[in-house]
């Protein structure tokens, strides 16, 4: 077990509010009076989630998606943020890119807070949601002879950053750098889909570690097919095995009752079997090496 993974499992036992669904899922679900609200809070540290020298206008909109991107695995309305923001030398361009992206999602600051530390700037934001839709989806669910499926394809932001560490920092760069400098939550996708959905979350830390978490949560094996998964146009078939343990896509990953199709564009990329010893198959098999992104 990764550290991470350790400190996570050592919370469980604090987090026992029904809302904080066992800190297994992507955000917390509190009921409160008629209205069931949706919560979350990501987190940013410079050199980690995004490069030094990148523009902090595509940093400000990369901390309010991925945010919403939570939202739209629950298929929640967003209600506004609160931002938790290290201050640097110069804050004119983040606030210029918050106020885009506010702009742009429609979503209202509602507060938060700010301090000044001396090493690399740590970035925080909380977002709040309305479901659309109760019972709220959540990683578990899926069942044995269900539809995977993904609303779009993984890798573009892997290119994205290795266009960016090769020194085209600027936005202007002739690589398609946008899938991982400013990434576009699902979130029309997510309500749509969440009357129907078994289960569903978004593809964050990598597509084969967020499929064996819901698989794990759903105590079934998730058996994808590498050739039915989606990539961009321009990554190459020997880079495929790295997009898949990359992460950064922010689409969403869920499953379908057999024989039902989803009301939005989406790949179908696999089925869920009855819990074998492996959670996940790739092509038949345990997939070898790295899933995914862990912090430790």
């Amino acid at each position: 077990m990764s550290g991470e993974a350790a400190f996570i499992a050592a919370l469980r036992g604090l987090a026992s509010h029904p809302a904080a669904r066992g800190l297994a899922d992507d955000c917390a679900v509190l009921e409160l009076g008629g209205e069931t609200l949706i919560l979350t809070h990501d987190m940013m540290v410079e050199g980690v989630h995004w490069l030094p020298g990148q523009d902090p206008a595509d940093v400000a909109w990369k901390l309010l998606a991925t945010n919403l991107s939570d939202l739209a695995s629950k298929g929640a309305e967003p209600i506004g943020v609160l931002l938790g923001y290290s201050l640097a030398e110069d804050n004119t361009r983040f606030a210029a890119g918050l106020s885009a992206a506010l702009t742009h999602f429609n979503v209202p600051l509602l507060g938060g807070d700010t301090v000044r530390n001396p090493g690399p700037q740590t970035l925080g934001l909380t977002a709040l949601g309305r479901a659309t839709h109760r019972p709220v989806p959540s990683r578990s669910g899926a069942k044995a002879g269900d539809g995977i499926w993904i609303t779009g394809p993984v890798g573009a932001a892997m290119l994205g950053f290795e266009a960016l560490s090769a020194g085209n920092t600027s936005a202007d760069t002739s690589a398609d750098t946008s899938a991982y400098r400013r990434p576009v939550p699902r979130l029309a996708e997510g309500r749509m889909l969440a009357p129907l959905v078994t289960a569903m979350m978004d593809v964050s830390d990598g597509l084969l570690l967020d499929a064996r978490r819901m698989a794990e949560a759903s105590a079934a094996t998730f058996a994808l097919d590498p050739g039915a998964i989606p990539f961009p146009a321009a990554l190459s078939a020997e880079r495929k095995r790295d997009a898949l343990g990359w992460g950064d896509d922010y689409e969403l990953l869920f499953t379908l009752p057999a024989g039902m199709r989803p009301p939005c564009p989406a790949h179908r990329i696999g089925t869920v079997l009855p819990r074998a010893d492996a959670p996940l198959l790739l092509g038949g098999a345990a997939p070898e090496g790295p899933l995914g992104y862990e912090h430790c």
